[in-house]
């Protein structure tokens, strides 16, 4: 096959085009700074003022930091001979396009497009990008041809893992063709029928899974865990989530508990939890959202009250997820009633009694129900009422009051890689659905995919998989090394999320008529990709943290 749509010296010309984006990040940044500092300091007011042009710089933020990351990619690879046809085109067709939109808008969301004289640049500022390698690069880089040569390289690689090299090592490669081969034998061909029935993942999985050693990946091996890396839950969660979201989630309420803590407990409690969650002998949800707060968490109103050396709560919270089967709750609540931010919260570590579908919560002073969705249903969601309910006193997280607020945000940059590696792998689900249905149907006598706008729609499905996948795996690499990486998991999940959504949506489209019926897996994964944009931080919000933390 020719390579002649590649264009030479690719990683000269990406190099450099990516230096071009560094500056007008940076002038984006001085911009913006103008647009919401008073006296030299950054004003809240003023960045709710300008809440677009904050957004789209954060959006801007995430464009540069992914053209970084797809170079850095695309520099190992050379270095370690793997950069072949497939990746070079990835490469290319990414900053094509990345490039283009910056100069032309970036779509935050359906109807939301960010342009960069929303943030405050002239025309002089973006003419950069109209030299040398951005413009070749613009002109030249996303190609029809350059797409249609990547879905043909597809159809030739089909049985590959995923398409292109993924950077990891060969022992997280291991790992993924592990739990490619599990999901494959054991989620996907009843994953559907889960979701249509509205049911439970039978515990039959969780103790599998618990056997493989999902529950215990990154909990250090002292307690009872593997003592993985970041990386490697970014890969599990990758796979079984692209054979059924459900079951590639049920490892983050672990993931929360485990680093709530490991972060914030007692020496005593780490004994006493962590390996039992390492086990999945003790299954946690996480319950911090109430019916008025949503992502204002700072505004709780669920109290706590002392009762001797014990507590007992009161409150309404909603949104729970695995509510029902669960033993242990980390429980967000108010300790101190003279405060209405976050300084008056506690987080605990609530004992519960599992239920069933009959009785969901048999525990006295605690009542509640399922809340019907439209996707994301293999554990449900759950609204719950406590009344008076008990907590033994030592299961107060880090035996201190008032510190709930901080312990919760140090599991957030964990919480959001493991989300935007949950929706790498749904894209990756809705590319094997759309490119599957491609393959086997005709029209007019020949394949879908032989028509261009299907191949188009395939190709840009790959290439923003690679570049979501390896900002992801970035932020895990950040976080294993033990440097903050709030920032980057963000623009993880931010840019996973998009991804996610429009790769399911384009292979519905793909699948005509069909992906509007029931009995169709991608109408299960269009309704599974849509939560992505707003749990874990939505996608505002994530915008928004982004923003505030890069103006300084």
């Amino acid at each position: 096959m020719t390579t002649k749509v590649i264009l030479p010296d690719l990683l000269i010309l990406t190099a450099q085009a990516k230096k071009v984006a560094e500056g007008l990040y940076d002038v984006a940044k001085d911009k913006l700074l103008h647009m919401v500092s008073a006296e030299g300091r950054v004003v809240n007011a003023l960045v709710d003022d300008h809440q677009t042009a904050a957004h789209g710089f954060a959006w801007v933020a995430t464009y540069v930091e992914s053209l970084r990351q797809m170079q850095r990619w695309a520099e190992a690879l050379t270095a370690s001979q793997q950069f072949g046809e497939v990746e070079q085109l990835i490469h290319q067709i990414a900053f094509g396009e990345y490039l283009c939109q910056l100069s032309g808008g970036i779509p935050m969301n359906q109807g939301e497009m960010l342009r960069l004289q929303d943030i405050g640049l002239t025309q002089d500022d973006l003419a950069p990008l109209r030299d040398s390698a951005p413009a070749l690069l613009a002109e030249l880089g996303n190609t029809q041809a350059a797409r249609i040569q990547l879905v043909a390289l597809m159809q030739e690689r089909e049985a590959d893992t995923i398409l292109g090299a993924s950077g990891l090592d060969e022992e997280l490669e291991m790992i993924r063709e592990q739990f490619r081969r599990y999901a494959i034998e054991k989620i996907e061909p009843v994953a559907h029928e889960w979701h249509l029935k509205d049911e439970l993942i039978p515990m039959a999985v969780i103790d599998e899974l618990a056997e493989m050693g999902v529950f215990g990946l990154t909990i250090p091996e002292e307690y009872g865990g593997f003592g993985l890396s970041k990386a490697s839950m970014c890969v599990v969660s990758e796979e079984l989530s692209r054979g059924y979201i459900g079951v590639g989630s049920l490892a983050t309420r672990t993931e929360i508990a485990a680093e709530l803590i490991l972060a914030g407990g007692t020496e005593e409690q780490k004994q006493k939890w962590l390996p039992a969650l390492a086990s999945a002998e003790k299954l946690p949800t996480a319950v911090f959202t109430e019916p008025s707060t949503g992502s204002d968490l700072g505004a709780l109103r669920t109290r706590a009250v002392p009762n001797g050396t014990d507590w007992t709560v009161t409150g309404n919270k909603t949104w729970i997820t695995h509510a029902s089967r669960t033993h242990v709750m980390t429980l967000l609540a108010r300790t101190d009633p003279d405060t209405t931010d976050y300084k008056g919260l506690s987080m605990f570590l609530a004992e519960k009694a599992p239920g069933t579908d009959e009785v969901p919560f048999p525990n006295e002073g605690l009542t509640g129900g399922e809340i019907e969705v439209l996707g994301y249903r293999g554990m449900k969601e759950y609204e719950m009422a406590f009344d008076n309910f008990p907590i033994n006193g030592e299961n107060l997280l880090g035996g201190e009051t008032g510190k709930g607020f901080k312990q919760l945000m140090e599991t957030f940059e964990s919480a959001r890689i493991q989300t935007a590696a949950r929706a790498v792998g749904v894209a990756q689900s809705a590319l094997d659905l759309g490119y599957r249905y491609a393959m086997d149907r005709k029209q007019f006598g020949k394949p879908l995919i032989d028509f261009p706008r299907v191949a188009n729609k395939l190709a840009m499905m790959a290439v923003e998989l690679v570049v979501a996948r390896q900002l992801t795996y970035f932020s895990a690499f950040e976080k294993d090394q033990g440097r903050r990486c709030d920032i980057e998991a963000g623009m993880a999940k931010l840019l996973g999320a998009r991804t996610a959504w429009a790769a399911a949506d384009n292979a519905l489209q793909i699948h005509g008529g069909n992906g509007f019926a029931l009995e169709y897996k991608i109408s299960r994964i269009l309704c599974d990709a849509r939560i992505l944009n707003i749990f874990e931080g939505a996608g505002e919000i994530q915008a928004q943290v982004i923003a505030r933390r890069l103006l300084g």
